[in-house]
């Protein structure tokens, strides 16, 4: 059973970087996230509507608690341009005591 402060990480592609950033600082800046990585250029390959397609993306890898996840994904799909913007959690099975403690006091539950 998951707790609502355990740590989570969020994957979430964007457009280009500027729509990176305008949902990273809205999501910090609503406690939604304590930090949001982007990494700007990524290449991605998938499939949408039966075509391949073939696109460069900013990945954005956010640092948040389970418990702000449903919240985190509405605010993402309320501020994203895709249909159906990737918005996928993965637990953080381990990592520095100090950090931890951080991510949990800089997002609100």
């Amino acid at each position: 059973m998951t707790d609502a402060k355990d740590p989570i990480i969020v994957l979430m592609t964007c457009k280009d970087i500027t729509e990176a950033e305008k949902i990273a600082g809205e999501i910090v800046k609503d406690g939604l996230a304590a930090c949001v990585n982007i990494i700007n250029k990524v290449r991605s390959i998938y499939k949408w509507q039966g075509e391949i397609c073939r696109e460069t993306e900013a990945l954005c890898i956010i640092k948040t608690v389970s418990g702000n996840f449903e919240v985190l994904k509405d605010k993402i799909k309320s501020l994203h341009s895709y249909t159906v913007p990737e918005v996928v959690a993965l637990p953080i099975e381990a990592g520095s005591n100090k950090y931890l403690k951080w991510l949990v006091k800089e997002t609100k539950v």
